[in-house]
């Protein structure tokens, strides 16, 4: 055994020490044991000195040997109690070698795992006594330095090793007063190792060091290698940026993150939520839109319109797929990776859009009153912008709703005459287009018509003539609201227009206002009666006959009343625009608002069965009849409805919270997803999809059919192309939070926060609490809360001065601003970056005396970056030693209410058209949102929360706590840190993040004192305490995530300290420099790949070639000839067992025949519809399998009221007694066709008299009964009845 020790000793020569350490260490113990059982030998030894002077002493004879004998015996004893004790002895010495022999030989199995970690640590140990010995040097040399130099020298020197253990104090050079007696004592037990390392997240490469040292001091030394050591940063001014500028900092994580309200946003390539999309028009900034904000779309067979603040544009379905052109094209900012357009030149902001696929033209409304036309056929070009066809002013307002009836007017007889020299004969061709009339909606419930004979007229017209036209179309205005008011009273609403529906299926037209309908007849275009929301029947006067009222007199009230009336009104509109825009400001502010805004009509639509649905400002749904009796409602959304689109089956709905749903026939819900992060305004089929227009710009367009299988393929396969269209940004954010106690600072003190560390930072964050204090500035700014009123000269003078330490003319551009009484937050971004940053929203939470003052809350500002959502929020919380409680609950108000929607989107809202009872019906603060009731904070991808939390450090004394600033013992104030303890315990910033502090408190100190010295020594002596804070959150759920779609946003801490020089305020301002790595998606490559699929996917073929079925139908006959009051009905069978079938009924145009039985060319009609003279009842409907419907054609000459002058028509020179007919289009869908099965009817119309070849009146309408000729036939009928 000696010999393997003596083998092992020369392998390991640290080994003999460590044996000589053993043995020393059980001689010690050997000792203590002898110590032990000293008293009984001491005991015998007094016993046997007793005997032997007893012995001396002791008489002779009988009693002496008695006596000897008794000694002896007790002698025998002693002797063998110490035998005994010594056999004890030397058994407890053999186990005690055989336990060495154990432990040396465990112990020497782990020297070899030892030895290299002892040779790291004192290394280690060397660097750093190199390193204190330099710095006391230097501090030593420079003794003569003023005072705030001599405490930078003192803190630089000290080591971030623990203190030794020592009874006197190490700072009485910086202290006031003396701790009292005792003190001390305390302040050891203080110093306690750390109890949460598992709490610590480190992003460097390695872990600390495994020595029991390391593991007792956790944060002392520098993660990595040795060598890293001697380029230890230290600053000079307090402050801790980091032992290695270019690695980030350990950080600490509170709990109660990753469940609830506060786990990250789940993100992913293709979203799991909603069905695939196509972007025509990805989401664009909102501040590269002023000027050009989409308000309308609709769509043509191959072209989607857009009407926007600056015209029209144009995207051909052809160009869907194409890439954008990029930030080099043409376009300008926001529309670089939208699909390829053409925009028309500049005109005033487009309100409303129409198409008229007979004359394949796109009617246009406009903000100006105008009312323009677009042909669909011309010839884009990127180079040149396109321009209107034709123009006239139809309203003094703006043009707020449009839309082209079923029924027109007849138009003109074309005389031809032609001379020959074989034959001078006279030669008369005629065409007859009867077409529809063009009905438009104003403010004040202005409501005029416009006849189609004027506009088709006009449009003939060559370009030198089209001022002729203009004058021509606006002279023909029928106004109807002049028409039913009698003694100036109106029969209809003075409310704005909202929507204008031309029911095609029952020859009605609806006009819906806030509050109440009017229901007209398309075709004399009369009232038909007033009714209100709920359904119930207005009263209106008895209106005079406008027989007995001339054209010319009606012309010369209107010229003489006109002016007055208006003027008159003018100041009285203007006063209730301003007292209701105020008023919804004020409920806005509060939340909500009134019963009645709950009620107010947003949107009108017409089903594919003929009923009319109806969406309300607070999400309900309406179903009403063709003759406007109201039916039933639904909800199956809270929040307020603003578009409609009906195809086929569905009915597809368009919030304001950025939902669409959809609807069966029935009223029965199907599906529903978010669409945008914005209120949906528009809805429009085309080219197979259904597009949504949100109030931002974007354009998106969803399947038909979704959701279907298609949209899990699309899914799959664009999720397995994502390396193809992520992108990789990196960016740094610099967040400053500041308590300047309602001082003002220098630019040098500005420049030492801020501008001496942002030359790598692209976003610039500053927070400044108590800008403004004060009873009288607390009320004030209270007061100008209810209204919407924000900010002060403070304020702006803390914003101005800030941008020029920002060099904001040169780098920066301030984006935004907040301010909430002494609370301010603003932002700006490097001007490199700005292309890529926008959205910016603000917000502001009041926690002071009943949650409404503002001297305590949060101000909050909410930017988009790369497409992705970065919030960052201000905050001073509640007060004092004691409030913990109180300031976790202000927190999680502040988190809990904090929303960007209202002072953001009221500005763009009201650039798309979006009313603020509509806006005021989305859910508030308290309410869930649209997807799953998370705030908006816990919705965005990056939250960071910075400004003065006020917890402070507690279990610990005035001076014991400037005794650990002074020595820099940051680990075990950590310890006493009232913040740090409840994130802990999960009680605050849940999951949230926080770099370790290793700068001194940065309160509370006195104004103008510089260095340590400075810390608050007057009466209160109020602890040192770390109150201004910053903390994050991003998308990771593990902290091992790396940046991609899945988990976008990748902050951490590069940079973390307090500005120690800065005098000002009672506060130190604090920075901490963030590096951020963002992934986001190439929207246009997706697009890209998103055509390639549907083009190239084998397994989407199929489903896509079942969306294109159409159910068998056919007619009984494609002939039908009419007499006058003729009324004959053909039969349309749907054949198909398993689908119902749509039809349509439109006209195609009309003509004229001759003696000879010749047709003349057919002329189209203006948007489809019927002739006058013709009636085509339902012209629409729904036919369920294996049932046929029954559509009744009806012949009747009539003229309307304004048509005679004195009993005689006024067009009698343009009737055509001729024979007429019409070309009939019986259109079939199934319930997801795009492209529909045609069916073609003639309809003749034959005078009972043959006239001469020659112009003559056309005859008076018959007063006999018609003759109906229809048939009764079986089967179920869809479709709404006449």
């Amino acid at each position: 055994m000696n010999d393997r020790s003596n083998e092992d000793d020369r392998r390991h020569p640290a080994r003999k020490e460590d044996e000589k350490k053993t043995r020393k260490e059980e001689e010690k113990r050997t000792r203590k044991e002898d110590k032990r059982s000293f008293p009984a030998r001491k005991h015998n030894s007094k016993t046997k000195d007793k005997s032997d002077e007893e012995s001396r002493k002791a008489p002779t004879g009988k009693h002496a040997a008695k006596g000897h004998a008794k000694f002896e015996e007790q002698k025998t004893k002693a002797h063998d109690k110490i035998q005994g004790d010594d056999r004890t002895r030397k058994q407890n010495a053999k186990t005690n070698d055989r336990f060495e022999q154990d432990n040396s030989r465990k112990q020497n199995d782990r020297l070899e795992e030892d030895d290299r970690g002892r040779i790291e640590q004192a290394s280690k140990t060397k660097v750093v006594q190199n390193h204190n010995i330099k710095t006391a040097e230097r501090c030593q040399e420079d003794a003569t330095a003023p005072q705030d130099e001599n405490d930078r020298c003192m803190l630089a020197g000290v080591s971030t090793s623990p203190p030794c253990r020592k009874n006197q104090s190490y700072s009485h050079q910086l202290r006031t007063n003396t701790a009292p007696h005792g003190a001390n004592k305390r302040q050891h037990q203080l110093r306690k190792h750390s109890l949460d390392e598992n709490r610590i997240l480190n992003h460097h490469q390695g872990g600390n060091d495994s020595s029991e040292e390391d593991d007792f001091y956790p944060y002392s030394t520098v993660t990595g290698s040795a060598a890293n050591v001697d380029n230890q940063k230290i600053e000079v001014d307090g402050g801790s940026g980091g032992d290695d500028p270019h690695q980030p900092l350990m950080e600490f994580m509170g709990n109660g993150g990753g469940v609830g309200l506060f786990k990250a946003p789940s993100r992913a390539p293709v979203n799991p939520n909603r069905p695939p999309c196509i972007e025509l028009r990805p989401h664009p900034l909102r501040e590269t839109q002023v000027g050009k904000f989409i308000r309308t779309i609709t769509s043509t067979e191959a072209q989607l319109w857009a009407g926007q603040e600056s015209g029209v544009r144009v995207w051909n379905y052809a160009d869907a797929y194409k890439p954008g052109i990029g930030m080099s094209g043409r376009v300008r900012r926001g529309d670089e990776d939208a699909a390829p357009f053409f925009e028309s030149a500049s005109t005033p902001p487009t309100t409303c859009l129409i198409v008229d696929q007979g004359c394949k033209l796109v009617w246009s409304g406009h903000k100006d009153g105008k009312i323009r036309s677009w042909k669909m056929d011309l010839n884009f070009s990127d180079e040149n912008s396109f321009r209107e066809y034709f123009c006239w002013q139809a309203h003094r307002g703006p043009v707020l709703s449009m839309d082209v009836s079923s029924y027109g007017s007849i138009l003109f007889l074309y005389v031809k005459i032609t001379f020959t020299p074989s034959n001078s004969s006279l030669k008369l061709f005629s065409c007859v287009c009867h077409v529809g009339d063009i009905w438009t909606g104003s403010e004040g419930g202005s409501i005029r018509v416009w006849p189609w004979e004027a506009v088709e007229k006009s449009l003939s017209l060559s370009a030198e003539e089209r001022h002729m036209a203009t004058l021509l179309v606006e002279r023909s205005c029928i106004d109807l609201k002049s028409n039913v008011t009698v003694n100036g009273a109106s029969s209809i609403s003075s409310s704005d227009i909202k929507a204008l529906l031309c029911d095609h299926v029952h020859a009605k037209v609806w006009v819906a206002g806030s509050s109440s309908f009017s229901f007209w007849d398309a075709r004399t275009r009369e009232l038909i009666k007033v009714f209100t929301v709920d359904g119930q029947t207005e009263n209106r006067p008895e209106e005079k006959s406008s027989q007995e009222q001339p054209v010319e007199d009606e012309a010369n009230v209107k010229l003489v009343t006109k002016s007055k009336k208006e003027k008159s009104n003018f100041l009285q509109r203007s006063r209730n625009a301003i007292m209701g825009a105020a008023d919804a400001v004020r409920r806005a502010a509060k939340g909500g608002g009134t019963s009645e805004d709950g009620k107010r009509t947003e949107a009108i639509v017409l089903a594919s069965d003929g009923m009319i649905w109806t969406g309300s400002s607070n999400g309900t749904l309406i179903q009403w009849d063709g003759n406007g009796n109201r039916l039933q409602e639904y909800t199956h959304h809270p929040c307020g409805i603003l578009c409609f689109c009906c195809y086929g089956a569905r009915i597809w709905i368009g919030y304001v919270s950025g939902m669409v749903q959809i609807i069966d026939l029935e009223g029965n819900l199907l599906a529903g997803w978010v669409t945008h992060n914005g209120p949906v305004i528009k809805l429009v089929v085309g080219n197979g999809c259904m597009y949504s227009l949100a109030t931002h710009g974007g354009i998106r367009g969803w399947h038909v059919s979704s959701p279907s299988p298609v949209d899990d393929i699309l899914r799959t396969q664009l999720s397995d192309r994502e390396i193809i269209y992520t992108r990789l940004e990196n960016m740094r954010i610099l967040v400053g939070t500041w308590n300047v106690g309602q001082g003002r600072a220098s630019h040098a003190a500005l420049m030492s926060w801020l501008g001496s560390s942002v030359a790598d930072v692209g976003i610039v964050v500053v927070g400044l609490q108590e800008v403004e204090m004060g009873a009288g500035f607390l009320a004030m700014s209270a007061a100008k809360e209810t209204v919407g009123l924000e900010g002060s000269t403070i304020g702006q003078w803390w914003q101005d001065h800030i941008g020029k330490a920002l060099d904001e003319d040169n780098t920066f551009e301030r984006v935004g601003s907040r301010q909430l009484a002494g609370l301010m937050i603003a932002i700006w971004v490097r001007k490199t970056l700005r292309s890529h940053a926008g959205d910016l929203d603000v917000s502001a939470v009041a926690c002071g005396l009943g949650r409404a003052i503002g001297n305590k809350g949060g101000v909050g500002l909410r930017l988009r970056v790369y497409d992705r959502i970065m919030c960052f929020v201000n905050c001073h919380l509640a007060a004092h030693l004691d409030a913990v409680n109180k300031r976790n609950s202000d927190f999680d108000h502040i988190f809990r209410n904090m929303t960007f929607t209202r002072s953001s989107n009221l500005l763009n809202n009201s650039a798309a058209g979006v009313s603020s009872a509509a806006q005021m019906s989305r859910p508030s603060n308290s309410d869930k949102s649209p997807d799953d009731g998370k705030p908006d904070l816990a919705e965005a991808d990056m939250v960071i929360f910075f400004g003065d939390f006020n917890y402070r450090l507690f279990g610990i004394s005035y001076d014991e706590a400037r005794d650990f600033v002074s020595q820099r013992s940051f680990d075990w104030l950590r310890e006493k840190d009232q913040l740090r303890e409840e994130m802990k315990a999960g009680k605050v910033f849940q999951g949230m993040r926080e770099a370790l502090v290793r700068f001194p408190p940065t309160y509370k100190f006195e104004r103008g004192k510089p260095g340590l010295g400075g810390y608050d020594s007057g009466e209160k002596k109020r602890i040192p305490a770390w109150c201004d804070r910053v903390l994050y959150r991003d998308n990771r759920s593990n902290p091992a995530d790396e940046c991609s779609l899945e988990c976008p946003v990748v902050a951490s801490i590069f940079q973390y300290e307090a500005r120690m020089d800065v005098t000002e305020s009672d506060h130190k301002p604090v920075r901490c420099k963030l590096n951020v790595d963002i992934a986001h998606v190439d929207r246009s490559v997706r697009r890209q790949e998103f055509g390639k699929i549907l083009e190239s996917n084998e397994s989407i073929r199929p489903h896509l070639q079942a969306l294109r079925f159409v159910p068998e139908t056919n007619l009984n006959t494609n002939m039908i000839i009419l007499n006058n009051q003729d009324t004959i009905s053909f039969n349309i069978t749907n054949q198909s067992m398993e689908h119902s079938a749509f039809y349509e009924i439109l006209c195609q145009g009309q003509t004229t025949v001759n003696e000879n039985e010749v047709t003349s060319d057919y002329r189209p009609r203006a948007s489809l519809g019927f002739p006058r003279w013709l009636q085509v009842t339902p012209a629409a409907g729904m036919i369920a399998p294996d049932q046929v419907t029954v559509v009744a054609v009806h012949h009747e000459e009539f003229h309307t009221s304004e048509e005679f002058v004195d009993g005689i028509p006024q067009s009698w020179w343009s009737e055509d007694t001729r024979d007429k007919e019409v070309i009939l289009l019986v259109n079939i869908r199934g319930s997801c066709t795009a492209q529909p099965r045609t069916h073609r009817v003639h309809v003749r119309h034959i005078y009972s008299e043959n006239l001469p070849l020659a112009i003559v009146p056309a005859a008076q309408p018959s007063m006999e009964p018609k003759r109906n000729t229809s048939k009764k036939h079986g089967g179920s009928h869809k479709g709404g009845q006449h």
